[in-house]
């Protein structure tokens, strides 16, 4: 017979840590984080699918309505999106969430994975339904340099985080984490991502490809979580590790990220449409930027830079109760009245 299995010491809560933490990874309560589960339970009543929007009028507008420069735009839009959602899954999944010292940051970082799961099958959708070519959609990051740009860009900041065995006990690998972390929230979603939506909310501000931008709004309340959680975790992770960022480590990757969004812009608005430029997209680009630094408790990277874009606070959310930007959401409902604090 065989002797019985000896019991383990009981662990606290206060023994949990961002990363490194003594506590059981497995033992969800008492929370340390109770923050993290208040972010699951919100995502969790954001529940929709592509299917469930209408994209017959945005068939009708592509093949009728459009013109070359406002096809060009929505195409390369998509190209970029269909890339990054999953590079974001794949981020979340492999580099960030086993790395989570507590299982209710990683409970939250599922939801995600999930949802960056369901972005890319919007995109898809949206594709599908517009008859577009897949292979040459989906090559597009491949192909074009500016569009590459960004995603090279993710691939080399987050390549190393990728790696299962790095020693987050050593201080510059910490460090290097921490900055990858930050770059993904706050710049890969935080700003890239209501870059890379804008686009097309000007065409829906003139009645143009409804279906799609609304099914971009879903993606946006999904997206603002994504945003707001992994700069609270860099935050707290920054105290609890008494870690100073670089800021010439910072300098270079604000510069880096506006380099390559410069440049996207550059291409996708190669000529204005109407009520949409490139230098409004780079100039929103430093706006959203000092917001996120801000939220970090960095300096601004690009001071006195404007809002210049003052209608996408409204068009951006389905009820335009408030502005996402500055506000985070509180209470979600199931379907299409979201509503927001």
């Amino acid at each position: 017979m065989n002797a019985p299995t000896p019991s383990l010491a009981a662990v606290r809560a206060q023994d949990k840590r961002i990363v490194g933490g003594r506590g059981d990874i497995n033992q969800l309560a008492p929370f340390k984080y109770p923050w993290a589960w208040e972010f699951f339970l919100n995502a969790n009543k954001n529940h929709w699918t592509p299917l469930e929007i209408s994209m017959a009028q945005d068939v009708h507008d592509y093949q009728h309505r459009l013109s070359a420069a406002e096809r060009h735009v929505f195409e390369n839009v998509l190209a970029y999106l269909t890339t990054s959602d999953i590079l974001a899954m794949r981020n979340i999944g492999l580099a960030v969430m086993e790395k989570m010292g507590a299982p209710e940051l990683q409970i939250y970082q599922a939801r995600q994975v999930y949802e960056e799961a369901l972005h890319t099958w919007t995109y898809q959708h949206c594709i599908e339904s517009l008859g577009l070519d897949q292979q040459e959609i989906y090559n597009r990051y491949r192909v074009v340099p500016e569009i590459h740009g960004k995603i090279a860009l993710a691939n080399r900041r987050l390549e190393r985080v990728l790696r299962s065995d790095m020693d987050l006990a050593d201080r510059d690998n910490l460090h290097e984490f921490a900055l990858s972390y930050l770059f993904f929230a706050a710049i890969f979603e935080g700003c890239w991502f209501y870059n890379g939506f804008t686009p097309i909310f000007a065409l829906q501000r003139r009645g143009l490809m409804k279906g799609t931008a609304e099914q971009l709004q879903y993606i946006m309340r999904d997206e603002v979580l994504h945003c707001a959680f992994g700069i609270r975790v860099v935050r707290e992770l920054i105290q609890e590790e008494n870690l100073t960022l670089d800021p010439r480590a910072l300098r270079e990757l604000w510069d880096e990220a506006e380099a390559v969004e410069s440049a996207y812009a550059g291409y996708v608005l190669r000529e204005p449409i109407l009520g949409y430029s490139a230098d409004l997209h780079r100039s929103q680009f430093r706006f959203v930027a000092n917001r996120r630094a801000r939220q970090l408790g960095l300096t601004e990277p690009f001071p006195g830079a404007e809002n210049v874009l003052p209608w996408l606070d409204e068009q951006a959310n389905l009820r335009k109760e408030k502005n996402f930007f500055e506000t985070r959401v509180t209470e979600y409902q199931s379907g299409g009245g979201l509503a927001w604090d």
